[in-house]
Order: structure tokens, then C-alpha cells, then sequence
């Protein structure tokens, strides 16, 4: 296992993968409640128990598949932000209307297109054609992102009519169980507690049960349903042609594809550098090392999604808190793959883990990814802009992908303006136009 995994080569222990999975997959086990319901009765129309095992068992595939095969802690399940796209916008009512089976074709085929991408090496050159600064800026625009997404879910932060946010109410139950989080989070981080994050979100779990926070299962779900399996292949009832070839005979759901594909490409491009630099394997210029059988794992999922009824799976950027727990081979991948299987059966648990109990963690991981803000050349308008809309981008438009958008585009106007254009790479400018036709037709 040592050699396999390279645990002593990259410093770490058995200990603390085991630790940095349990912390990565209670950070993101939300995702176990938030995808069924999303895909369920009430939104894409699924039956809620196939929506839940085919979450629970895609995120646990090609979770371990990525430690496996890529031997990073970097763990994938369903994404937010494509599964509400399935639900409301492609088989919603007030959207397209299409059965989800249909739904789950274009997502399919989205992830046959960025996996083809990977295989031409599309997606690695567009990475590496990034200047450095600028994927400074992605990586701490998402330690922004992750904290605002704590904050958010520990009521800390609310809506306001007003002011768009404002200060939530701290005497409330939900917010002092966020800053219970908090303050173990940064108590034990301050005194180098190993497993400190996963510490505080399980002491914050316990101080939540008196306070109504922490609701205690009240049933138990034993039931599996693999009838989602294969959903691109099914027959659409309400036309009786396979769900697939719909795709190509409404051709407006192609754009779909292309959308959903900007979406992906640049989310786990972010995500990627993100737990990199928590996991220590982005090196000083900013490449992430052994990236190409990351970004081959990470497309193959997207297809997967599809193919099990999951929306697509992806790289979830809360895995930098596992890394920041101590993570740093594919072990810990293999933990979280092996609870989300288990947890298919026993999801009320998971339910008992709130929002505001993972605050403090999500904190802690923004707050370490921002310490980053000082290798950027703030000297440098044609840098030092893009990076901070890219930086103020990603939390304030609550998008990776529209954050690094903003970004590329900034950058190859300001090379225009400055007469520098040919020190812009050319997929650079076909990156950002990319992003340019997304915004346009979005």
C-alpha cells in the first residue's frame, strides 16, 4: 500500500489519508441529500431513491478511480450548479421541459467531448497557456469562494434586500453552531491538532443536537434503485425514441452541451489548482504535477454522471479541506469512495451533518489558500487586474468558471491595449473567446 500509493514518498501516513478522507467526505457528504432532491420528483422528475443511489455509487466510482489512477485526494461526486441546470432549466417546466432521461443524454455527451479534449491534449495546453499570476488568482478567488459557501450555509453571512448580504442573526441556533465550528477549526490550527477540521465539524455536529441543528435520523433507507443506470440509453417515454438520439434531434439542446462543457473545463481547472496547492503538488510556476491523468479521470466522470443518472460528476473543491487535513495521496480517495457507497444505504446519517457543523472547516481552507495573495505581481496591470477579477469574480457571481471568464478575457484586452498582443498564447485567445460566446449566448 506505502508503494502503491506513494504514502512515505509524499510525507504523509495511513493515518493521515484516513483522516483527510473523512475530512474531505463529511465536508462534502451535503451532496448525498442536496442531489436527490434536486433530481428527484420535485425538480428533474427522477425517482428520489435512483437519484440517491446513483449519487451515492458514481460519486464512490470515480472517486476511486481518480485515487487509483491518478493518486490524488482529489474526490468527485455530483456538481452544483449543473445538477440545478438538469433540474430547472433542461426539465423544468418553466425551461426546456425534456424527460431527464434526455437530460442526462446531453450530459453525456458533454463528458465525451471534454474526455476527447484530454485525450487530443486540449485541456492540459490550455492550462499550462494560463499565465502564472493568473492561476494564483484562480486558486485564491476559490479559497474566497469556499469560505463565503461556509459562511453562507452557517447563516453567518444572509441575503439582504438591501445590501444583497448582511450580518445573520448570531444568537440564532444555526449560528452559533457555525461559529462553534469556527472557533475549534481555528483553535486546533493554531495548535497544529492533526485532523483539527475533521475534529470541528464532529464537535460542532455534537453541540448542534441540543441546540435543533442537528437532526437525528428518524428512519432508515435501505433501498436501492439502479433504474437511472444507463439513462441516456433508455427510451424517452414521451416520444418512445431512445433518450440519446432526442439530443441530436432537438438540435437546441447542443448548446446545452457546449455550456455545460465550458462549465466543467474550467470548474475542476480551478478545483484542480486549488487542492494542489493544499496537497502540495503544484509546483513554484503554478503547473499541477501528473495533471493528465487527473483531467482524463475528472472528464471520464462527467460521462459517467450521465450515464448512471448522477448529472455530471466532477471535482469537488472541498476536497482541499481533506488536503489541508493532511491528504496527499489517492488513500484518502479510496476512504471517501468507500463511505459514499456505504452511506447509500445509511443517508440519514449523513443528514445529521449540517451546514453550519463544516463552517469552520470551509473558513480555515479559504483562509489558508488566500495566504497565496502575495506570489501575485501586483505591479503589473496586465496581471495583477485579471487576477483580481478573477479573484473577485468567483465568490461575488457564486461561478468558478465565470470568475476564471472574466479573467482571461481582462487579460488579452489589456496585452491588446498595451501592444503586446503576441505575447499572448494562442490558446489563450481561443480560450477566452470561448468564454466570450458563453456570455454572449448565456
Amino acid at each position: 500500500m506505502d508503494r502503491f500509493f506513494k504514502i512515505s514518498a509524499r510525507g504523509s501516513s495511513i493515518g493521515n489519508e484516513v483522516v483527510g478522507g473523512l475530512t474531505t467526505f463529511l465536508a462534502m457528504a451535503y451532496i448525498i441529500a442536496v442531489n436527490p432532491s434536486l433530481l428527484g420528483p420535485d425538480g428533474a422528475g427522477m425517482p428520489f431513491d435512483a437519484a440517491l443511489t446513483a449519487t451515492c455509487f458514481g460519486a464512490a466510482l470515480m472517486t476511486i478511480a481518480m485515487g487509483l489512477i491518478a493518486n490524488r485526494p482529489i474526490a468527485l461526486a455530483s456538481g452544483m450548479g449543473i445538477n440545478a441546470i438538469v433540474a430547472y432549466t433542461l426539465c423544468g417546466a418553466t425551461g426546456v421541459g425534456v424527460d431527464w432521461r434526455v437530460a442526462m443524454a446531453v450530459v453525456f455527451l458533454e463528458g465525451i467531448v471534454i474526455l476527447l479534449l484530454v485525450v487530443c491534449g486540449l485541456r492540459k495546453a490550455i492550462m499550462e497557456a494560463i499565465p502564472v499570476g493568473l492561476r494564483r488568482a484562480i486558486g485564491i478567488g476559490i479559497g474566497l469562494f469556499i469560505a463565503f459557501i461556509g459562511l453562507k450555509g452557517g447563516m453567518v453571512i444572509v441575503s439582504d434586500a438591501s445590501t444583497v448580504l448582511a450580518l445573520g442573526d448570531l444568537a440564532s441556533p444555526t449560528c452559533i453552531v457555525a461559529l462553534v465550528s469556527i472557533l475549534l477549526a481555528v483553535v486546533l490550527q493554531a495548535l497544529n491538532v492533526k485532523g483539527g477540521l475533521l475534529i470541528s465539524i464532529i464537535g460542532a455536529t455534537i453541540v448542534g443536537i441540543p441546540l435543533g441543528v442537528t437532526l437525528l435520523p428518524s428512519e432508515w433507507n435501505f433501498g436501492l434503485d439502479f433504474s437511472a443506470f444507463a439513462a441516456p440509453f433508455q427510451t424517452d417515454p414521451s416520444t418512445g425514441t431512445m433518450a440519446i438520439a432526442q439530443v441530436f434531434l432537438q438540435p437546441a439542446l447542443l448548446l446545452f452541451v457546449f455550456s455545460l462543457l465550458m462549465s466543467d473545463f474550467f470548474d475542476t481547472m480551478g478545483t484542480v489548482v486549488a487542492v494542489g496547492e493544499q496537497g502540495e503538488f503544484v509546483d513554484k510556476n503554478g503547473d499541477v504535477k501528473d495533471i493528465q491523468p487527473i483531467l482524463a479521470v475528472d472528464s471520464a466522470a462527467a460521462a459517467v454522471g450521465g450515464f448512471v443518472g448522477a448529472s455530471s460528476i466532477t471535482s469537488f473543491v472541498e476536497s482541499t479541506s481533506g488536503a489541508a487535513a493532511g491528504a496527499r495521496t489517492g488513500l484518502s480517495n479510496i476512504v471517501v469512495g468507500v463511505l459514499f457507497a456505504v452511506f447509500a444505504f445509511f443517508s440519514p446519517v449523513i443528514g445529521m451533518v449540517s451546514s453550519a457543523a463544516t463552517c469552520g472547516a470551509l473558513v480555515v481552507v479559504g483562509y489558508l489558500m488566500l495566504t497565496d495573495i502575495a506570489s501575485i505581481d501586483w505591479s503589473r496591470i496586465e496581471i495583477a487586474f485579471p487576477a483580481f477579477i478573477t479573484i473577485v469574480g468567483i465568490p461575488m457571481t457564486y461561478s468558478i468558471t465565470n470568475g476564471i471568464g472574466f479573467g482571461f478575457i481582462s487579460y488579452c484586452i489589456i496585452k491588446v491595449v498595451q501592444g503586446k498582443a503576441g505575447e499572448v498564447k494562442p490558446l489563450m485567445w481561443v480560450a477566452a473567446l470561448a468564454f466570450l460566446i458563453m456570455f454572449i449566448f448565456a
